[in-house]
């Protein structure tokens, strides 16, 4: 122990010499040797107020004098800028995107060998509206690759993606003890477990390109494939389905433990069904969520085909062209070379009729059909009167009179179809033959931010107002239930309106890869994404969903 100094432990106070002031005090004289009974403090820790002065002025200076060698004031630093592919330039030579962890609650990414066009989402048996980490998912991918025999239809699962790792100031100074925390953040604390993602996949052949891929939604292991050699094939990919489920320990809940076999059926290295009656190559195709096993496929040359399953396995099918594009209402602003294009870009049925589906066409057009009625659509819209092609649909699951497209001029546009036929609805244009016709209906919502063509479109499975969309740079999440406030935009006098303007609905914009193709939103993983580019596919939810 250190020594104490002894004090005077009189009851009597001492008294207390006058005081004088300073210039009257007799100069100090030497100070008495230190000993036991007198012991004098001293603070080991001594301001050098002066130095530490200097010592800034130096470093101050060295810095001053690099930035003077340098050519300016922070040279020498990387200088760190936000970018936004809607209003940036384009990207320079050498310069390279940085993620912000910050915006995603997870991302994850995937390169192929070679890339892909379409992709879509296997259904699981996990359960819906998952939350907690980490999560897995199950999806199918058709590949592009330079000759046709080289071609593959890929199952790929991704299992143990985990929540992006940001540190925070908790992380460094360490989270202060609260006694009300509650149990939600103790499972959000296990959710942030570090784990390395793990991905499994089986391929099959697949012969040519492939150009759009779909599942039944009743039975996600059958999957639709639109080729480049001009065929629609189908695969089972159950036996692939299998295999996941054992690596993991479970067993499909179709069949209990005791009845599972002990030797898995094999993958299957050909389409149990293929179709080649299309005259050429296509992109349209999808699979009806009101009556299982129907199908509807169209092609490059305007001809869309049904198909009938002929029985509740859908081993067989009965297909038969049912449609064609209408050359008479295809502008001239789509011809090119003097040939109409009368191609079929889009189909997507009806969410809740079993005979009604909506095809996207070239010319501008969006037209709806019966089956019922064969040989001809009930409306029939050149929704865009510029004559640009319409891309790609999306019929809108819980508000089903909700269709939003794509346009090939970059226009996201939402459409009620309880407008289409309405004549007070329509705007009227001038055809190609110069007569007024009033046959372009307006638009519930038009987002025109866009600067390349919009590549895919899909609303959100669970949110009636929110939709995902692509074009070549990025992909975005609108939300059209957020509400412009007109005060104040008359006062900053911004136009959402207007060719390039960032509309507010906007929340969200993903970017980094290089020419995005599709977006899928997980179908039980809450506002979870995935994306197919020509740089590979990423895996992803935003934090502000």
């Amino acid at each position: 122990m250190g020594k104490k100094s002894k004090r005077n432990r009189s009851t009597t106070k001492p008294s207390e010499p006058a005081r004088e002031a300073p210039a009257l005090r007799a100069p100090r004289q030497e100070e008495e040797k230190e000993t036991k009974d007198n012991l004098r403090f001293q603070d080991p820790f001594v301001e050098e107020i002066e130095d530490e002065e200097g010592d800034d002025d130096e470093e101050w200076d060295d810095v001053n004098e690099d930035d003077a060698n340098n050519g300016g004031a922070g040279a020498g630093y990387d200088l760190v800028q936000s970018w936004n592919p809607l209003t940036g330039e384009r990207l320079k030579e050498g310069q390279e995107l940085e993620m912000d962890p910050t915006a995603y609650k997870m991302h994850h990414a995937l390169s192929a060998d070679w890339p892909s066009l379409s992709f879509d989402i296997i259904r699981d048996d996990l359960g819906d509206h998952r939350t907690r980490f980490p999560h897995c998912l199950t999806a199918v991918m058709g590949s592009q690759a330079d000759r046709p025999e080289q071609n593959q239809l890929t199952v790929l699962k991704l299992s143990d993606l985990a929540r992006m790792q940001v540190e925070t100031e908790d992380d460094i100074l360490g989270e202060e003890y609260d006694k009300d925390k509650d149990d939600d953040d103790l499972d959000e604390s296990d959710d942030e477990i570090d784990l390395d993602p793990v991905a499994e996949h089986y391929s099959m052949a697949h012969h040519g390109g492939v150009n759009r891929v779909r599942c039944m939604p009743q039975q996600p292991h059958i999957v639709a494939t639109w080729s480049d050699v001009g065929k629609v094939n189908l695969f089972n990919v159950e036996s692939i389905l299998e295999r996941f489920a054992a690596s993991t320990g479970r067993t499909p809940k179709k069949q209990p433990q005791s009845q599972q076999p002990t030797a898995f059926s094999e993958i299957p290295n050909k389409p149990f069904y293929s179709y080649n009656k299309h005259r050429t190559e296509g992109y349209a195709l999808d699979w009806s969520r009101v009556k299982p096993g129907q199908l509807v496929s169209g092609d490059c040359d305007g001809n869309i085909h049904l198909w009938t399953p002929k029985d509740q396995g859908g081993t067989g099918y009965t297909v038969s062209p049912a449609y064609q594009a209408n050359e008479k209402l295809i502008s001239r602003s789509s011809t090119k070379g003097g040939n109409v294009m009368k191609s079929v870009e889009d189909l997507q049925w009806s969410p809740s009729e079993a005979t009604v589906f909506a095809s996207a066409e070239c010319g501008g057009y969006i037209r709806v059909f019966d089956i019922r009625a064969p040989g001809r659509s009930m409306l029939n819209h050149q929704v865009h009167a510029n004559g640009a092609d319409v891309n790609v649909l999306s019929w809108n699951r819980l508000v089903t009179n909700l269709l939003a497209s794509g346009s090939d001029d970059g226009v996201l546009s939402v459409w009620d179809l309880r407008k289409f036929s309405s004549p007070a609805a329509a705007a009227t244009t001038t055809n190609h033959k110069g007569a007024a016709s009033a046959t372009t209906p307006s638009p519930l919502a038009r987002f025109t931010p866009h600067k390349s063509p919009i590549t895919s479109v899909e609303w959100h499975p669970t949110d009636e107002s929110m939709v995902a969309v692509t074009d070549d740079v990025g992909a975005y999440i609108y939300d059209l239930s957020v509400e412009e406030d007109e005060d104040q935009m008359a006062a900053s006098g911004h136009d959402n309106n207007a060719t390039g303007a960032i509309p507010p609905q906007l929340l969200f914009v993903h970017s980094g890869s290089e020419q995005f193709k599709e977006v899928h939103w997980h179908p039980q993983i809450s506002s979870c994404l995935m994306t197919t580019a020509l740089s590979g596919y990423s895996v992803f939810i935003p934090s502000n969903l």
